[in-house]
């Protein structure tokens, strides 16, 4: 079966964003992109205030938990639909996260795909984002990749997302050309 869903997990600033942009453009079809900086913009403000602590920490309630999940349902039904999609989240809660996904993501093929980056690289483009809270890239770097089982890896410390994005794309073309 074909690749449906890339699954990137990275903590923040580490460089998911750009690899989807850059799948977007390698990959022969059309993927489309979701983002879990999107779905907490799409949150109520209130809401997204309480998410990040002042030293760049990230707690979730059972709130965040409960939207969280009909989120994950709604791409996981885009792609049941017929659409390719590529899902840059950051796992806070390790293997925990992933399972989710995975209950969720459970028929489809799905490609898991850790992204990686030294946290002083993250914290750095953390800086020069601006719209991140300091501390939050250093916090994430480690944290998310912890138990988290993967296909494929790919680092942005020193590798250009394109380069990452083109290393993705191989191991889904493979797929893509191999289908009916």
């Amino acid at each position: 079966m074909a690749t449906q869903v890339i699954v990137l997990n990275g903590g923040s600033s580490s460089g998911k964003s750009g690899i989807v942009r850059c799948l977007q453009t390698v990959l022969p079809e059309p993927w489309l992109a979701f983002a879990i900086d999107t779905f907490v913009e799409s949150m109520p403000a209130s809401m997204q205030a309480a998410l990040v602590s002042p030293d760049g920490g990230v707690t979730v309630g059972p709130e965040f938990r409960r939207l969280e999940d009909a989120w994950r349902k709604g791409v996981a039904a885009t792609a049941r639909a017929g659409a390719r999609i590529v899902v840059d989240d950051v796992f806070l809660g390790g293997p925990h996260s992933q399972e989710g996904w995975r209950k969720t993501l459970s028929g489809l093929d799905v490609l898991w795909v850790g992204v990686r980056c030294e946290a002083a690289v993250a914290s750095g483009r953390e800086i020069g984002r601006g719209d991140r809270v300091r501390g939050m890239a250093e916090q994430q770097a480690e944290l998310v990749h912890k138990g988290v089982t993967y296909d494929l890896e790919v680092d942005t410390t020193h590798t250009e997302s394109l380069e990452c994005a083109r290393t993705i794309a191989k191991a889904v073309v493979t797929d893509v050309t191999d289908s009916p």
